[in-house]
């Protein structure tokens, strides 16, 4: 009897290894599928930052390019106004040049006279 103890005892430790060996094996396991699950996760975070920062990219080049564009428009329409203001200007100018002129050859009789005399050659020759 006391040998059917004994082997009971080792046939229960050589069960208890093998439980240990087939517990050993399930927690590797797991522990090699949770790292497979951590790289595919880190995989896929990388995929979603590239492709983030991608439109990111892509969205400031397009903003970029957008506010060239209204910088090229505005800097055009505020050129169009400063030559209209010019031209404007000029017209002013030379009628108010013209005013002179025309007071200072008119300023008196004698000149009025050689005006009307002078347009009346002029009209005559042509």
């Amino acid at each position: 009897e006391r040998e059917k103890g004994i082997q009971d005892a080792l046939d229960s430790a050589e069960n208890a290894r093998k439980e240990m060996q087939n517990l050993q094996a399930d927690n590797e396991k797991l522990l090699q599928e949770a790292r497979m699950e951590r790289d595919n996760m880190l995989k896929e975070a990388r995929q979603i930052k590239e492709k983030m920062i991608a439109e990111a990219k892509d969205e400031a080049q397009q903003e970029g390019s957008k506010m060239i564009e209204q910088a090229k428009v505005t800097i055009q329409n505020e050129k169009n106004s400063a030559l209209a203001d010019i031209k404007n200007q000029v017209s002013t100018l030379s009628v108010q040049i013209a005013e002179k002129i025309m007071r200072e050859e008119l300023s008196t009789k004698a000149r009025q006279e050689k005006l009307v005399d002078k347009m009346l050659d002029d009209v005559s020759l042509n």
